[in-house]
Parts: structure tokens; sequence; C-alpha cells
């Protein structure tokens, strides 16, 4: 039996509202993750406490799908009333859980600078850019103007995991990324801004510029759009060309 390493200290016990609460809910997680499938009472005996107590913080990790219940396999014949049921985590459970993504995406990107240059971040960079506004091609080419592409742009920042927003400011627009996903990478290779503003740029037509990035420690990514399209390659100013003394 592992009480010793789970149970809940003095302090813990005695911890005020939802600071006692969250701690409570913290232990079951890690039982369960150790330990489950476990019933109720298993956990109330682990955690030292009642086992109202601890159906209490089931039910609440279960509305929030962290946690799952069945009932046990028969062996033999039924006793009588029901047998209890046994709880354990879901992915979502196990999601919130401490992990160590960041960390092998460096070790990742840090392996393919060292056996094929930093051109290949680089290019890396680029492609996973590209993945998150290639679903919305068809509507970018569709859009009328620089805002309707912007708007676009956002939603596909939003299903990307960057939960975006719009908003006027002055000549242009401001489009702010409230989350990345891969913030602590990209303070390690900011390539992978860079080649954002790259790709975001050509789907805006819009020469966009970005002020804050949450990788530099900035609260959100903010990028400024202005209500301008970038002229076509190759095309020259507006108006006729004109020589000195005409």
């Amino acid at each position: 039996m592992k009480t010793a390493a789970v149970a809940l200290s003095a302090a813990d016990a005695a911890a005020p509202g939802d600071r006692g609460e969250g701690r409570t809910r913290e232990a079951v997680t890690r039982l369960l993750l150790s330990d489950g499938p476990l019933t109720a009472a298993d956990l109330a005996g682990r955690l030292g406490i009642s086992p109202a107590a601890v159906r209490r913080h089931l039910d609440q990790l279960i509305a929030e799908g962290a946690v799952t219940s069945r009932q046990p396999p028969a062996r033999g014949q039924r006793g009588r009333g029901r047998p209890a049921r046994s709880y354990l985590l879901t992915d979502v459970g196990r999601g919130r859980l401490p992990h160590q993504y960041d960390e092998l995406a460096i070790q990742v990107l840090d392996y393919l600078r060292q056996v094929a240059g930093p051109e290949s971040v680089t290019a890396f960079a680029r492609r996973r850019a590209e993945a998150i506004v290639a679903p919305f091609a068809d509507e970018l080419d569709r859009a009328a103007d620089v805002s309707e592409r912007s708007d676009i742009l956002a939603r596909a920042l939003t299903e990307a995991g960057f939960s975006a927003s719009l908003q006027e400011v002055g000549v242009g627009r401001q489009l702010c990324q409230h989350h990345c996903p891969v913030g602590h990478v990209a303070a390690e290779y900011p390539q992978l801004c860079e080649e954002e503003m790259a790709v975001f740029t050509l789907a805006l037509v819009s020469d966009a510029q970005r002020l804050a990035t949450i990788a530099r420690g900035d609260p959100v990514c903010t990028t400024f759009i202005p209500l301008a399209t970038i002229p076509p390659p190759g095309a020259g100013p507006a108006g006729p060309p004109t020589t000195v003394g005409d």
C-alpha cells in the first residue's frame, strides 16, 4: 500500500476553500494514475478522508471529463447489493499531468540542426506555419479584401490552438494570439515565429507586422495588419513612368 506517499498532509487537509479542494483533487488524480482503477473506499483509505468527501471530488472530476467509472467484472455468484464502482483516469485526466513535450521538441530541433543544418529548422518552421493556413486556402483565395482574410486567418489560428481575436486599430486591425502551443520552443527557436509571419503575410496579402510575442515574454502575440495590399511580384509603382525634366 502506498498510503505514505500520497496521503494528504495535515496542512493540505486543513487548507481553506478552493486551495484545499484543489490539492485533494490532485491527490485523487495521482492515486488513480499510479494505482487505478480504485474504488471510492480505496481512495478514502489512502487519503485519510471520508468516502463521501472522495465521491464529491470524483463527481467533479467526472463532470470535467478527467475521470470515468466502471463496474468490476463479475466473478462467481454475486452477493447482495451492488458492487462498488472503480474509478480511473481518462485521456483528459492524464493530459492534465506534467509532460515534457517542450523539452522533447527542443531536443528534436537541436538534433535536426546538428545533422541537417540550421536551414532545415527554418524549412520545418515554414512547413508547420503553412499547415495552419492550408485547410483555409480556398477561403483565403475567395476573400474580397484584407479584412476578410484576417477574419479567416484568426479562425485558422483558433482552430490550431492559438485562441486568436481581432480588433480595429487605427488604419488596420490587430490580431492577438492569446495562447501559443509552442511558446517555450519558440523562445529557443525564433524561426517558428519568423516563418509564421512570412506565411501569414502571404495569406493576408498585406504587410503585417509582429509587435509582441509570448515567446519573448509578452502576455500575447500581437500582429498589426494594415488594411492595404502588397503589390503583386514584379509590379511597378502606380501610374506611367516619368523622366527627369517632364
